[in-house]
């Protein structure tokens, strides 16, 4: 016997745990509550505080990020729910003034060529003229207008694709460090079918990324962020106050409701799925002799978070599946500083750093060039990128030893002659999945071993995408299998 459950056949309380207070299981919250009026949720966080790893601080002036500082807008997930939740006015555009990337060639900051989104040269004649790439890796790159398509389908890495399309020099000097900013990853495992799909559309469409990012050019409306250099900033925004107050806004709007309960600060230890049919998950907290009772279970939890909870005699291949997913450590570090104390100008988004220049740090983000009021008049507020999965053993540093590094390489890049103002460091273990080649098809195993556990449902920024956006539309997912799908 199976119940259904839908907005218009729900006649009792529904309960539902949702695992993980981030985004991606504040979203599923308000999909559970807003999609069905008698829907009862409880969010479990460990943590004292929600939002996961989207945290703003302020500082003498200074309006922090220590997690994600934007999302992207043309995937839809992050906007509706923005207007959802009546926060749409607070969201704000980066700074076109500002709206470019360096990129760092022999230790000298070079902008990157203007047009050049990721791996899409908009404008030939800016790659001809760039001091980035030798006159070999410019007339390679160009090149890739003649190559001809890939046959197979067959998944492929970021490192080959470029390869094969652009040349190796355009791979080293341009897109590993700016894809590397986005996934701290190794471009020679990274799946392009699974992060960048449109790359692959483009050359099957066009038969060549560049003739396809052309006719897109044509074509496309004012603002579409064709402008500017490195990724696609014209279609990224922020929260005036900081992204902390998104989530601010979304607990509010969540708590009006009366129907959502928040258990932050509290650890779950096990979740036992029901022993028969029509009977409840049990769901068992640190400190509590009691288990809870729910009909569902949302978890959001990264993947091998989530399978440390799963006992192995009830979801055996479910758990070895999510213990596939690698994930890769990385540590930030804020900083405060006058403008004054620059040789540089610092007039751009930020800087990446290619593999190949061996420095100790991934990349620099302006902070306060991409939007406005994140640092007092004639200062600015850095935000530097250490680890990742192609330099692990720089975690192994003490935040003392890991603010001195850091310190170190931008007096050398950018001729900084005093120490910061002030500078904390925010680490991030085994926080950022690893989508490497094969990814969908593990995805695709996982999916089909979770179908088999009624009641259960995954997401998160591991399955489907890292962004604000992905995670969002992953937990909204999930939401509707639980509103939609069939409970045992």
């Amino acid at each position: 016997m199976t119940a259904k459950v839908s907005d218009s056949d729900a006649s009792w309380p529904l309960r539902v745990a949702v695992i993980g207070g981030g985004i991606t299981g504040l979203a599923a919250a308000q999909r559970l509550v807003s999609k069905s009026d008698t829907m009862q949720v409880t969010l479990f966080e460990s943590s004292r505080r929600l939002g996961g790893i989207i945290r703003t601080e302020e500082a003498d002036g200074f309006l922090i990020e220590l997690g994600p500082d934007s999302f992207i807008t043309n995937k839809p997930a992050g906007l509706r729910l923005c207007q959802q939740i009546g926060f749409t006015e607070h969201l704000i555009p980066t700074d076109a003034g500002y709206r470019r990337s360096l990129v760092l060639r022999n230790g000298q900051p070079m902008t990157v060529p203007d047009g050049f989104m990721l791996m899409a040269p908009a404008k030939p004649w800016a790659i001809m003229t760039t001091p980035v790439l030798s006159l070999g890796g410019k007339l390679r790159l160009l090149a890739e207008a003649f190559v001809g398509r890939k046959s197979s389908a067959d998944d492929e890495s970021l490192a080959s694709f470029v390869r094969r399309r652009f040349g190796r020099q355009a791979l080293d000097r341009l897109v590993q460090p700016l894809v590397g900013g986005i996934y701290t990853s190794d471009p020679e495992k990274l799946s392009l079918k699974a992060t960048m799909p449109r790359f692959l559309d483009m050359e099957q469409s066009h038969g060549s990324v560049i003739r396809a990012t052309l006719a897109q050019q044509k074509s496309a409306a004012p603002g579409e962020g064709s402008s500017g250099s490195g990724a696609r900033y014209g279609l990224f925004v922020s929260a005036d106050k900081g992204l902390s107050s998104l989530i601010e806004s979304l607990e509010a709007w969540l708590q009006k409701t009366g129907r959502v309960k928040f258990r932050t600060g509290c650890t779950i230890t096990e979740i036992a799925p029901p022993p028969q049919q029509l009977a409840k998950w049990h769901v068992s907290t640190e400190g509590s002799t009691v288990s809870e009772e729910f009909d569902a279970v949302i978890m959001t939890l990264p993947t091998h978070a989530a399978a440390r909870l799963l006992p192995d005699q009830s979801f055996q291949d479910l758990v070895t599946l999510l213990k596939k997913i690698e994930y890769a450590s990385s540590a930030l570090v804020v900083s405060g500083h006058k403008l004054s104390d620059f040789r540089n100008p610092m007039d751009a988004f930020g800087l990446v750093i290619p593999a190949i220049e061996n420095r100790k740090i991934l990349a620099v983000s302006f902070s306060s060039r991409k939007f406005p009021n994140r640092a007092p008049e004639g200062q600015i507020l850095l935000r530097t990128f250490v680890g990742g999965a192609m330099q692990p053993e720089l975690l192994q540093m003490d935040d003392d030893a890991m603010v001195a590094t850091v310190n170190s390489e931008l007096k050398d890049i950018f001729g900084m002659s005093a120490d910061p103002m002030f500078s904390e460091v925010v680490r991030y273990n085994n926080a950022m999945p690893q989508y490497h080649v094969g990814h969908l098809e593990l995805i695709a195993q996982i999916e089909s071993a979770q179908a088999k556990i009624p009641g259960l449902q995954l997401a998160g920024s591991a399955y489907n995408g890292v962004g604000i956006p992905d995670s969002i539309a992953s937990g909204q997912a999930a939401a509707d299998r639980v509103l939609t799908g069939q409970i045992d």
